[in-house]
């Protein structure tokens, strides 16, 4: 379970609304199929097909209800049995579900479905990472707002998924003033700003030094972004304001750099490889067996 701050927007494991989903999946079906399945209109109309999906390398998996739409939305006599749950750790060779149902719906969907499990399933798997190697500091990881597009909230469940939080999930839900937000004003005043403008929503301030930390703590932000700091400059502001100001460190972090980053004392690092940098988690579906019904 993932820690939260309800003001920060950071959230244990949920779904998005299924008809999110729905749409995200019948966009990827349109695309594929286009006017058609040209190879499994050559099947027999009532061939039926019994398979399994095997999952060839360690991960974590995400992304159970895109793949059942993916077979739903095309043929909703598809039968699927699961053996593992999103969040669940995988071994290579491990069968993650079987499934049973028309050949031609199911070869049509196949690629669409295993699309969405290796995507989402990579970015749990890379999020858990990145959680594991602090996974004994008093440290939060947060994804950002670089996910692939579209597929933004689904990114950000798989970063749950695999241990990690997420930061606002896009511009309407937290203000963030970067550095170009402050170029010709003052942080103070785009701060007071804000919080006339919108008082229920978090505020972020980006800063590149400590004189601008102090700034951001003097108009009282919610958390101040250390923009590329030093480790020394990130110890400094830790010692130095952790008290008064949530500490996000961000810029460039990687699985080199995040432990030193997280021993600084900072609250919170907020990593974009972690849904940027994303390799697929490899599956293949293998049919065992086929069988005849009268059409």
């Amino acid at each position: 379970m993932c820690r939260s701050n309800p003001r920060l927007a950071e959230v244990s494991p949920q779904a998005p609304a299924d008809g999110d989903i729905r749409r995200q999946v019948q966009a990827a079906l349109t695309e594929d199929i286009g006017s058609g399945d040209l190879s499994a209109e050559l099947l027999p109309a009532g061939l039926n097909l019994h398979a399994r999906v095997i999952c060839r390398e360690a991960g974590v998996l995400c992304g159970q209800r895109w793949f059942e739409l993916a077979f739903a939305l095309l043929d909703k006599d598809v039968q699927i049995s699961w053996q593992h749950q999103d969040g669940d750790p995988l071994m290579p060779d491990d069968v993650v579900c079987t499934l049973h149902g028309n050949a031609r719906s199911m070869l049509t969907s196949e690629r669409t479905a295993l699309n969405f499990l290796q995507c989402l399933s990579g970015t749990a798997t890379q999020a858990q990472s990145y959680a594991k190697a602090v996974a004994d500091l008093d440290v939060l990881l947060l994804d950002t707002r670089k996910t692939l597009p579209g597929l933004r909230a689904a990114q950000k469940y798989a970063v749950t998924c695999g241990g990690c939080s997420n930061h606002r999930m896009g511009l309407f839900d937290a203000i963030m003033l970067k550095e170009n937000h402050l170029a010709g004003d003052s942080i103070a005043h785009l701060v007071n700003r804000a919080r006339a403008s919108h008082p229920d929503v978090p505020v972020i301030v980006e800063v590149e030094n400590l004189q601008q930390l102090e700034q951001a703590c003097q108009a009282a932000a919610d958390r101040a972004l250390l923009d590329n700091f030093s480790l020394d400059d990130m110890r400094t502001a830790a010692s130095r304001y952790g008290n008064r100001i949530r500490l996000e460190a961000s810029g460039n972090v990687d699985l080199a750099s995040l432990r030193d980053i997280a021993e600084t004392g900072v609250h919170c690092i907020s990593i974009g490889a972690m849904t940027k940098h994303v390799q697929a988690l490899d599956f293949s579906l293998r049919h065992t067996s086929t069988t005849s019904s009268r059409t």
